[in-house]
């Protein structure tokens, strides 16, 4: 069993070097590996880095780029040394970047060639420094964008005599590790506080439920600089002397699959998106690719049967060694869990928020809970707070070293999630099952109360929309009393299910209105017979480019309410 001497990101690091030297630590797909041994000493030199350019602890220091293993050993750079990290997603625009920068405070900027244009501006006297994660030498000042090299170039471990007489500051448990802005569903960032406790405790709490070995292999596919991929998906291994993989292009079924029969990884993380494409394009067409097969798939027996030999065949195609393939960010769809349950593919559920380090609830495959979201993790608190009598519904509520120390330079907003005895509100409605596991019915603020006082979640309505075999993505919202839905329909299918959608320009034009109107009602009748009376649908309607998502493909709702302006 590991024992560190403190909670930090600096001993994790010293603790896994010392206990797995020579085991692969961070790589490309297809690329040479570093050592646990060879990432230390990388490491301990650009904390010296840091300090040349001026670096403090408690500093804060900015990371934006794509995953790669220049991306980790940036991050333990950073908080070895007691400096900030501040993690930006590659998605956020040039703006959002630039007023993080700012907001932050930071006095070093890690960017990617690719990123490099959003802190280009930056790169001038009196503004932060940059260092290239591509090659992790300082950007000099003026530097153009052309002039940057785009291949990823590791540093030769070897102790730099220059920097031997640096005495790097050791951070304590209670630092501030990480401060993590967020672009949530309701529109406001926030820079989300985070102590090396609070990442290090929810790593261990997480291990009690699932156990990573120095034999695993992870493929890293979901950005690093959100905490569900950087606690759980990069922390957690790295304490366990496991092998980090990642890509270098984005994760495409070209791209992926091949990646996985090279790594055959045996543990990854997803958002339910990313499955649910692969079940609805892939899967499902298959089971249901005749009138035949389409009865035999409306029976239990068979369907059991058919999403067992499914799911063998996925299982293959993702390398044939997963035991743990994990989902979370958000809800997944009941069709989809159905398949992964009866199909008995290693996959597990966990709930979580940056504000939490993110794990609050999980399961391993072997205990996940059909439509639950896995019970609470041991050493955290989980409670339903204020449940309601009948339904024993309510708000989540979680106590624990994993909580936030809050939202910085926002102390009134802190004090609105946060209550006096440590009580974090999730902002999440749920419910606790008598075993203990955690059954998510929505978001507090997306619930809609019905004419006769009845609670409508429009997540719940979303995933019926969604179980339409022509639907990719839906948003159901209230306009006047009435319930609407905008529904992005899946134009591959189309093509494939209507021959006038084949038909030539003006021709096909007129046929498409006809035949979305018809696809409209069809799905508005699909949805209307499965849901109770007061979550009927009245309106369906084409949304016509997909929806803007957060980094964990949620639906940024706020700009689809009928009152958003820009």
């Amino acid at each position: 069993m590991v024992v560190y001497s403190r909670l930090t990101l600096r001993d994790v690091l010293v603790t896994s070097a010392a206990q797995f030297p020579d085991r692969p630590s961070l790589s490309f797909v297809g690329g040479k590996s570093i050592t646990y041994s060879d990432m230390s000493i990388i490491v301990r030199n650009i904390s010296s880095l840091l300090i040349t350019l001026g670096v403090e602890k408690g500093d804060r220091v900015a990371l934006l780029g794509e995953n790669s293993p220049n991306w980790g050993i940036a991050y333990f750079a950073i908080t070895s040394m007691g400096a900030v990290v501040v993690p930006i997603l590659p998605d956020f625009t040039h703006h959002e970047v630039k007023n993080i920068i700012e907001h932050s405070q930071a006095k070093v900027v890690f960017t990617s060639a690719k990123q490099f244009p959003k802190v280009q501006n930056e790169a001038k006297a009196g503004s932060p420094d940059i260092v290239l994660l591509n090659t992790l030498d300082v950007v000099e000042p003026k530097t153009q964008s052309s002039d940057l090299p785009t291949d990823y170039e590791t540093p030769e471990p070897l102790a730099n005599i220059d920097f031997t007489s640096l005495e790097i500051p050791e951070p304590m448990e209670e630092d501030l590790a990480a401060i993590i802005y967020t672009s949530g569903t309701t529109g406001r960032p926030k820079g989300v506080m985070l102590s090396h406790k609070n990442l290090i405790s929810n790593c261990l709490s997480t291990f009690q439920i699932q156990s990573i070995s120095s034999s695993d292999r992870l493929l890293s596919i979901l950005p690093l600089s959100h905490t569900y991929e950087c606690t759980i998906g990069f922390i957690m291994p790295i304490m366990r002397g496991a092998s980090l993989y990642y890509l270098q292009k984005p994760a495409t079924a070209s791209v992926l699959l091949p990646a996985m029969q090279q790594v055959k990884p045996t543990m990854m993380l997803v958002v339910p998106l990313i499955i649910e494409k692969v079940f609805r394009g892939k899967v499902l067409p298959e089971l249901t690719a005749s009138k035949f097969m389409t009865k035999l798939y409306g029976y239990s027996l068979f369907r059991k049967l058919l999403h067992r030999i499914a799911a063998k065949k996925l299982y293959k195609a993702f390398g044939g060694e997963l035991h743990f393939f994990g989902i979370g960010g958000s809800k997944l769809s009941a069709d989809v869990e159905r398949f992964l349950y009866e199909g008995k593919f290693p996959y597990s559920i966990g709930y979580g928020l940056t504000e939490t380090s993110p794990l609050l609830a999980g399961s391993s495959p072997k205990t996940v809970k059909f439509r639950c979201a896995g019970t609470s993790l041991p050493g955290q608190e989980l409670k339903i707070a204020n449940p309601n009598p009948e339904t024993g519904e309510g708000e989540v509520w979680a106590r624990g070293a994993n909580v936030m120390i809050g939202y910085y330079k926002e102390p009134e907003l802190t004090k609105e999630v946060l209550t006096d005895d440590g009580w974090f509100k999730t902002g999440d409605l749920g419910y606790m099952h008598k075993n203990g596991a955690l059954e998510l019915r929505g978001r507090l603020k997306n619930m809609i109360v019905g004419a006769s006082g009845e609670n409508i979640y429009p997540e719940d309505i979303e995933e019926v929309i969604n179980s339409h075999s022509l639907v990719l993505e839906s948003l159901v919202y209230e306009i006047g009393g009435r319930l609407e839905a905008k529904v992005l329909l899946n134009y591959e299918l189309l093509e494939a299910k209507y021959a006038d959608f084949k038909k030539a320009a003006k021709e096909m034009q007129d046929s498409i209105g006809d035949s979305i109107n018809e696809i409209m009602d069809e799905i508005k009748l699909h949805v209307n017979t499965r849901v109770a009376a007061f979550s009927r649908l009245s309106v369906v309607v084409e949304q016509i480019e997909p929806f803007e998502k957060t980094p964990t493909h949620k639906i940024k709702r706020f700009i689809y309410a009928p009152d958003y302006c820009v």
